[in-house]
């Protein structure tokens, strides 16, 4: 294979799919990055409110994927579920709209909570679904093309292969952030100077032409497994799962002793190509966990179906579980991802905003910064870091994704400290203001490009934690449990969301049970500590990563141990 096909560009379908991911980040993000605004300004919630129901909205929304994942698995195939999701997606933005319509029209300009809610609800069911079911769609045309790229996998091919996988994810991410750039900056300047309901009817077009789009791809796409119409004929790993655990209690009930484990050094290759869907053995649907030892013996008749055994059981759970521990460490960062579109945007409406005589900068267009600094850095990212890196490290792939992780979530942690430093300033030129006769009580006297570094901080951060938490998800599962694996990279800013929304709701509590009553979420901007909120974040984010970097040097990636196991004496 000569190094003009080693490097060759991503194939029309994946082209096609990153640009309708950044037509939903467009959606989305046209609602969600200005959505506080809206909450405290039209709906009149206190800030602290706002801010927990945005976060429990973001986190219902990102945890939705845990439990449609299995389902998309199992039953549904991927093209009509994204189908069916992005039509849910869009009646939901449609219902938005018409909360924001019957708002304006009422004698009261009251907004009916219940039907906002039920309209978010059902855009949250819908991206829910979308967005694992249409990454792993585009990961499935990804595996086609390397495939037939990569028929044999020598030294040299594999740092090919890795490099195109890279390649795939950041160009997503990348799509993801123009995406999310033009939602943050055009619809927040809209929402702002035309009004709420024009704000949200264009997020709804959108989605409605994306819907369009994708069906216009059906020529193109490759359907795979999962990915085009489906019979269930092989069993997923969430049925190894319960087929192990019922043939335990099984065996429980009858007194039997049986071991699992693997018979010899072979099943270990057994283990590796049945996560790849090679076919290894025949084994009966119907095969008892007493089969396990000799099914394992004789791999090569084993196929697909050897997957309902325990022998299949017990590694799913394995692999599902070796990931908890780094899942876990990288909720902090987030809980620190939720603050642009909370209380970074509610500084940012306290502060000097004017650009000449009349125009004011939308505080949710600083959001755009974090992805501006994504685009305009990316190309740097894959043209100078990664092959300093792979020169300096004498390997093929430069930088690890697990290193890549660790150096985002550093970055938030200085991100955040900043933060912390100009809510600071900005309390202290606050209070000094307040005995001037000019005083406005407002706006304070202290420019809102203040709040640029950290924004731009944490645009670089999402370049190394980001992209390195989809490469790592999606290299840890097995293939028949890549959009789970999705789900479990969506499900850390799910889980972050709520985290975010119960630290406000204790720190809320004890704030105004001390001595004092000081509110450090208070409506009163000039009266709230944010500054506390954000050191706090800092010592809770500085703690998950120095646990991070412990986890790290004990954790082995699939491909590590799949290295171990070529080299092992047979």
């Amino acid at each position: 294979m000569d190094m003009e096909q080693k490097t060759r560009g991503l194939g029309k379908s994946c082209a096609l799919l990153i640009v309708i991911a950044g037509m939903e980040r467009y959606a989305f993000k046209g609602v969600a990055s200005n959505l506080v605004t809206y909450l405290t300004d039209v709906v009149k919630m206190s800030n602290s409110r706002a801010a927990k129901t945005v976060n429990t909205w973001a986190g219902f929304t990102s945890m939705l994927p845990l439990f449609s994942a299995p389902l998309a698995d199992a039953y549904w195939d991927r093209f009509f579920t994204i189908l069916a999701s992005s039509s849910v997606y869009f009646v939901g933005l449609v219902g938005l709209t018409w909360t924001a319509f019957a708002g304006s029209r009422s004698a009261t300009k009251t907004i009916s909570t219940y039907f906002l809610y039920s309209s978010l609800c059902l855009v949250s069911i819908g991206l829910g679904v979308l967005n694992p079911s249409l990454q792993a769609f585009g990961a499935d045309q990804l595996d086609h093309d390397l495939d037939k790229e990569f028929e044999l996998l020598s030294g040299d091919q594999k740092d090919a292969k890795a490099t195109r996988k890279t390649q795939f994810f950041q160009w997503w991410y990348f799509g993801v952030c123009a995406g999310s750039l033009m939602g943050v900056t055009v619809m927040a300047y809209i929402q702002d100077t035309f009004g709420w309901v024009l704000g949200f009817a264009i997020p709804g077009i959108a989605m409605f032409l994306l819907i369009l789009l994708f069906l216009s791809g059906c020529g193109i796409y490759v359907y795979g497994a999962g990915a085009g119409l489906k019979t269930k004929t092989t069993p997923t790993p969430f049925e190894k799962i319960l087929k192990f655990i019922k043939g335990r209690v099984a065996k429980k009930k009858k007194k039997q002793r049986s071991t699992y484990t693997l018979a010899d050094e072979e099943d270990l290759d057994a283990m590796e190509l049945e996560l790849q869907e090679r076919p290894l053995c025949e084994c009966d649907d119907d095969a008892e966990p007493e089969d396990i030892e000799k099914a394992s013996t004789t791999p090569q008749k084993m196929d697909d179906e050897s997957s309902k055994t325990g022998f299949s059981g017990v590694d799913t759970i394995k692999l599902v579980l070796r990931l908890l521990p780094i899942w876990t460490m990288l909720l902090m960062f987030a809980v620190i991802f939720q603050l642009p579109a909370t209380f970074f945007t509610k500084q940012g409406m306290t502060m000097k905003r004017n650009i000449g005589p009349s125009f004011k900068i939308p505080p949710a267009t600083l959001q755009s910064t974090i992805t501006l600094s994504i685009i305009l850095l990316m190309p740097l990212y894959e043209k100078i870091l990664i092959p300093v890196t792979k020169r300096i490290k004498n390997n093929g792939q430069g930088i690890s994704v697990m290193e890549r992780m660790g150096v985002g979530m550093f970055l938030s942690i200085i991100a955040i400290v900043i933060a912390a430093l100009v809510e600071r300033k900005r309390l202290d030129i606050s209070q000094k203001v307040k005995t001037l006769t000019d005083y406005d009580p407002e706006t304070v006297p202290f420019s809102i490009f203040w709040l640029l570094p950290q924004y731009i901080l944490l645009g670089i951060s999402d370049i190394f934690t980001v992209v390195g938490m989809q490469e790592f998800f999606y290299s840890e599962v097995p293939v028949r449990m890549r959009t789970m694996g999705f789900a479990l990279y969506t499900s850390v800013f799910g889980v972050g969301s709520f985290v975010s929304a119960g630290l406000i709701s204790v720190v809320e509590a004890y704030s105004t049970s001390t001595g004092e009553g000081q509110n450090w979420f208070a409506d009163d901007m000039s009266e709230a500590r944010l500054d506390k909120y954000y050191w706090l974040l800092a010592l809770t984010s500085t703690i998950s990563f120095v646990v991070y970097i412990v986890l790290c040097k004990y954790f082995k990636s699939s491909s590590d141990q799949a290295s171990e196991e070529e080299k092992a004496p047979k």
